[in-house]
């Protein structure tokens, strides 16, 4: 193929998700007497996350993915943990150089390292799979392939931004309001420091003196002594505290993903995937419960129309506000989107090299796709959950996805080139 040919074939599912997200931001406004608000949006993603998701999940596992599969695709939570963690690194780096606000320092963090690998390959992978001319086999090999990539990509996401990113939000966020709050008492702590200073002056020229006997200052001394040593060790009893009801807090949250429907579906999807006489009583023309998949395929094609609509009106959000310095978006839509790429790129070229990977160069594709790909969505609802940066977090979001047209596009069009 060409490089025409390839920049068609690219370009066709970007330009997708961009007039859907148009849709979605435009029916967010009152010019559509807003049937995306902010409730409507609420309700819709619940939908998609309990019910849409999990049946597109299921029914694409159950039907393509088998228990070789699942042993041969090893190396793609390696890929995703090295995306977080290298983009975590590369976000550091930015509030080291940049030295924001505390206040957004933690949206950076996450904006480099936590990608859409739910959203968004499920909406563009298997919309290459619909274009004539891919290197990825027939429409229905692809398409099977891609969801069953997409769905695996989505889950593993879902897991490390919940644990690692949620932990990262959740600190930076703590030690904002503590700041904040360390400021609003400065003020009257300098007036009292100031009137206490007043009263010793004016003490000392003062010609009463107060005489103190030694042995009330002796107890004076062993009281502050005493003072100080259980302060220390109610503090290591609170260091202790913190840290286990933190250690608490992660397995809770990270069992509360694993208990999330995407993530059950999962599970079940690659069970029903793996055994085959599972398989055989839902997938398939004559298995006796064909009814079930069927009716799960229906459900899960509303998945697709429904998250794009919704990326679109949450982006809309981003249009009102202007509060951080193009320095700053500029150094996150480079690292994220044509840093942390090309270093993506190197690592699956040499697992490759390696014969770490499968040789579906579709695979191949995805894992460098997940390098590529704009910040979760998840992050705006944790800036929400944490009420720090929920403006801030609208504006990188939307400057970020509106790059992502042109990288996604110009990364899809070399990786389709490379892999033909």
């Amino acid at each position: 193929m060409g490089f025409v040919e390839l920049l068609e074939v690219a370009s066709m599912p970007i330009i997708q998700v961009l007039l859907i997200s148009a849709l979605g931001a435009l029916m967010a406004t009152h010019y559509f007497d807003n049937l995306l608000s902010p409730d409507i949006r609420k309700a819709l993603n619940k939908i998609v996350f309990f019910i849409f998701t999990p049946s597109l999940v299921f029914s694409s596992f159950a039907k393509s993915v088998s228990l070789e599969d699942m042993i041969s695709w090893w190396f793609m939570p390696i890929n995703v943990g090295l995306t977080f963690l290298i983009g975590g690194i590369i976000g550091w780096i930015l509030v080291k150089l940049l030295k924001p606000n505390l206040k957004v320092e933690g949206l950076i963090i996450a904006a480099c390292s936590s990608g859409n690998m739910g959203n968004l390959p499920i909406v563009i992978v298997p919309a290459i799979c619909d274009e004539k001319g891919g290197p990825f086999g027939t429409h229905d090999v692809c398409q099977s392939n891609a969801l069953s990539y997409a769905s695996f990509s989505m889950a593993l996401g879902g897991i490390f931004i919940w644990t690692y990113t949620l932990q990262m939000m959740r600190s930076r966020s703590m030690k904002f309001k503590a700041l904040e709050a360390a400021e609003i008492l400065k003020v009257p702590n300098k007036d009292l420091d100031a009137n206490a200073e007043t009263l010793l002056l004016e003490d000392k020229d003062s010609e009463n003196t107060i005489e103190v006997p030694p042995s009330t200052l002796s107890y004076i001394g062993d009281t502050e002594n005493q003072i100080i040593i259980d302060q220390d060790q109610s503090n290591e009893s609170k260091g202790t505290e913190s840290l286990w009801h933190r250690m608490v807090e992660v397995v809770t949250h990270l069992l509360a993903e694993l208990m999330s429907p995407p993530a059950i579906a999962t599970f079940f999807g690659f069970l029903f995937g793996a055994v085959s006489w599972l398989r055989n009583i839902i997938v398939g023309d004559n298995a006796p419960l064909h009814v079930i998949q069927d009716s799960l395929q229906l459900l899960g094609n509303g998945t697709i129309p429904c998250i794009t609509l919704l990326l679109g009106g949450n982006l809309a959000q981003g249009l009102k506000s202007s509060s951080i310095k193009p320095l700053t978006l500029m150094s996150i839509v480079i690292a994220k989107l044509f840093l942390l790429p090309v270093i993506g790129l190197f690592i699956v070229r040499a697992a490759t090299n390696l014969g770490l990977l499968p040789v579906d160069p579709l695979f191949q594709y995805i894992l460098v796709i997940q390098y590529a790909l704009p910040p979760a969505m998840n992050i705006s609802t944790m800036a929400q959950l944490f009420d720090v940066g929920n403006e801030e977090c609208s504006v990188i979001l939307l400057w970020t996805y509106s790059a992502a047209a042109i990288s996604l596009t110009a990364w899809s069009t070399f990786l389709l080139w490379i892999l033909s």
